[in-house]
């Protein structure tokens, strides 16, 4: 068993640049790139974003999240672990570490390394409002 803690936490990779620790649906529409298979935005998340309907997994202020970097310390193999708070509850799903903290498999780095982690309120929100699968989330103890 490989248990790690952390912070949600920012960085800055170098001088005058700094990443906030948590990215929304704003910046999923920021990034379109119709040319670019990867940047393709299906037009049912651009419905939803255009109306604001993210049901109950937006943030206060109506923002949808995303994503988040934790400072967890992570390494090759950690992509699907579950990450929870310090109450238990699951919070989002690690699946990638940002580039800067690579050099973190040798020594942890905390300035720099950083575990993204998908958002489970997007995870859910994906299921239940973009996939229409209402019968998977009636099936989940959501709190």
């Amino acid at each position: 068993l490989r248990l790690a803690y952390g912070q949600l936490k920012g960085y800055a990779p170098r001088d005058a640049v700094y990443y906030e620790p948590q990215t929304t649906v704003e910046g999923i529409m920021e990034k379109e790139d119709p040319g670019n298979w990867e940047f393709v935005v299906p037009e049912k998340l651009k419905e939803l974003y255009n109306k604001g309907d993210y049901g109950r997994y937006a943030l206060p202020g109506g923002k949808m999240p995303v994503a988040f970097m934790a400072s967890t310390h992570t390494t090759g193999g950690n992509s699907g672990s579950p990450v929870m708070n310090a109450g238990g509850e699951l919070i989002g799903i690690n699946f990638d570490r940002n580039w800067e903290g690579v050099g973190g498999d040798i020594q942890y780095l905390p300035d720099y390394q950083r575990s993204i982690i998908v958002d489970i309120r997007y995870v859910l929100f994906i299921i239940d409002k973009f996939a229409g699968a209402t019968h998977l989330i009636e099936e989940m103890d959501i709190q």
